[in-house]
């Protein structure tokens, strides 16, 4: 195109300035990969930088709201353009696949909406290989196309493993290890199993176990060259092998109305898990060849976390409690269980964390970010989120991409954290 005259070149800067202005608007957000519950590495701590260190009054920018997932405490799992999660839809367990411009892709049903005690979904998609993997409250097990929802293959481990469900119903999101599905029946026999993610057809199973599932999600331990699954049962934290399911131990760790909830944390050989009203547990794991053992370094009860995360960040342990003695804030030292920091802050609340800070929101709807050291969590801004949601904030917050996406029942809210 040639332009003649200034009104003409007037024109094309006016049009080039407004295009500036715009462009910065309406680009696509970073790419980024959270692809299950709790992140790639299922330790809640995302890689990313340049994030803002202070909210403005009222909080970050909210770039969009979904309504209509339907009633759940599931949080996003974000592959590629696409982030993930399930609710309640009339009769069913809905999952939803959302654009990062807030609009829905698609939809897929897998199995009944779960409407018992606290009604509403628990678990968050898994997607790998370009599939979505998702386990509802009754041992549905779905695996999908992550770009269409299509169904690829589906089935029940409660009805093929003889499974038992527990008192407020399945939680955990499916771990994927290589070609294997992880998922945990708990069955008088059969405790966990591995399927074949392409087809579902079962693998391997782990028995010897003999307790109900937990609501834990398991997670993938790699030491001393033994790979090995552990998760938390009602009763027990066990480590399996990964490669057979052969049983390798088993911790009895009996807390009220069997709630192991929270995802064990392993580093450098040891493992680290909170419960309520139990309390807290380090163990020193053993390896001997094909075998494994698990040795108690320290136990207290001066962090009791029910479903809230841990964090685990330079050699200490930062959650909130159940209980609010002490608290319900609380740092511990990984190594030692020694207790360094106990606030009342903002109650019982949902962590993540990213760049420096934690991403926190409490069961009443107030999001915060908090700035953590082993004396004092920081609380450098907050802001209470729009109304509408029932019930408490329990899904866990997600930062990525430079957003920060925050679930209460049927709303999903994505605000914009990225520095400028």
């Amino acid at each position: 195109m040639t332009v003649s005259g200034s009104m003409g070149r007037s024109a094309v800067l006016s049009a080039l300035l407004v295009l500036a202005l715009v462009l910065p608007l309406t680009a696509a957000p970073p790419s980024c990969d959270w692809p299950q519950f709790h992140g790639p590495r299922r330790d809640n701590l995302s890689t990313e930088t340049g994030l803002l260190k202070q909210w403005p009054e009222g909080g970050p920018t909210l770039l969009w709201t979904v309504r209509g997932l339907g009633h759940g405490f599931s949080t996003v799992a974000v592959a590629g353009s696409l982030l993930y999660t399930t609710g309640n839809v009339g009769e069913d367990t809905v999952i939803t696949a959302i654009g990062l411009d807030g609009k829905v892709a698609w939809r897929a049903k897998n199995g009944p909406a779960y409407e018992r005690s606290h009604p509403g979904t628990r678990s968050t998609p898994t997607i790998d290989g370009g599939r979505l993997y998702h386990e509802n409250a009754d041992g549905d097990i779905v695996c999908l196309d992550a770009t269409t929802g299509s169904s690829v293959w589906r089935l029940n481990i409660l009805k093929r493993f003889d499974g038992r469900n527990i008192q407020w119903a399945l939680a955990e999101s499916l771990l994927i290890d290589g070609d294997n599905v992880i998922c945990t029946p708990g069955g008088k026999e059969i405790g966990l199993a591995a399927l074949d993610k392409n087809t579902g057809k079962t693998v391997w199973t782990s028995t010897g176990i003999g307790d109900k599932p937990g609501y834990c999600s398991p997670i993938l331990v790699e030491h001393e060259g033994l790979r090995q699954i552990i998760t938390m049962m009602a009763r027990s934290v066990v480590g399996v092998a990964a490669k057979d399911g052969r049983l390798l131990w088993r911790a009895e760790h009996v807390t009220r109305f069997d709630e192991n909830i929270q995802a064990p944390t392993f580093h450098e050989g040891y493992l680290f898990f909170s419960t309520r009203t139990t309390g807290s547990k380090l163990v020193r794991l053993t390896v001997d060849g094909r075998t494994c053992s698990a040795e108690t370094v320290w136990a207290n009860r001066d962090m009791d976390n029910q479903h809230g995360g841990v964090i685990l960040l330079d050699g200490h342990l930062y959650a909130s409690n159940y209980s609010a003695r002490p608290g319900p804030w609380v740092c511990l030292e990984f190594a030692t269980g020694k207790r360094t920091c106990a606030e009342a802050s903002l109650g019982r609340a949902s962590f993540t964390f990213a760049d420096g800070m934690l991403y926190a929101i409490n069961h009443r709807g107030t999001a915060a970010l908090v700035r953590p050291t082993p004396q004092a969590f920081q609380i450098i801004s907050q802001f209470k989120i729009p109304e509408g949601g029932r019930g408490p904030t329990w899904a866990h917050p997600v930062v990525c991409g430079g957003r920060l996406y925050l679930r209460h029942s049927d709303l999903l809210f994505c605000y914009d954290v990225t520095a400028r």
